[in-house]
């Protein structure tokens, strides 16, 4: 009966072995569900920061043509008035 008895002992020492190691499994798929669904969030939060930053990237590129645009102008206003003012400075008044 001792052998019988030995034997069941082993036999639930395995069972809670085995307990043992599907909680601490349970435990990780707990915490790895946890950390996709924070990183899912993460990836959310930065699709939208990464999509304000495109948007304002394309108001910066276009602030910067308009501003190319703008120094063009000056650049031929600031020669019309010079050439204005050659013909005044030319007239001898």
């Amino acid at each position: 009966m001792a052998k019988g008895v030995a034997t069941r002992s082993v036999d639930i020492e395995a069972i809670d072995r085995l307990e043992e190691k599907l909680k601490l499994l349970v435990g990780a798929v707990e915490r790895l569900r946890n950390d996709g669904a924070r990183m899912a969030d993460e990836n959310t939060r930065l699709s939208r920061e990464l999509d304000s930053t495109r948007a304002r990237l394309a108001d910066a590129e276009g602030s910067t043509g308009e501003l190319s645009a703008l120094r063009e102008e000056r650049t031929l206003i600031r020669d019309r008035v010079n050439e204005m003012l050659q013909q005044i400075e030319s007239l001898n008044l």
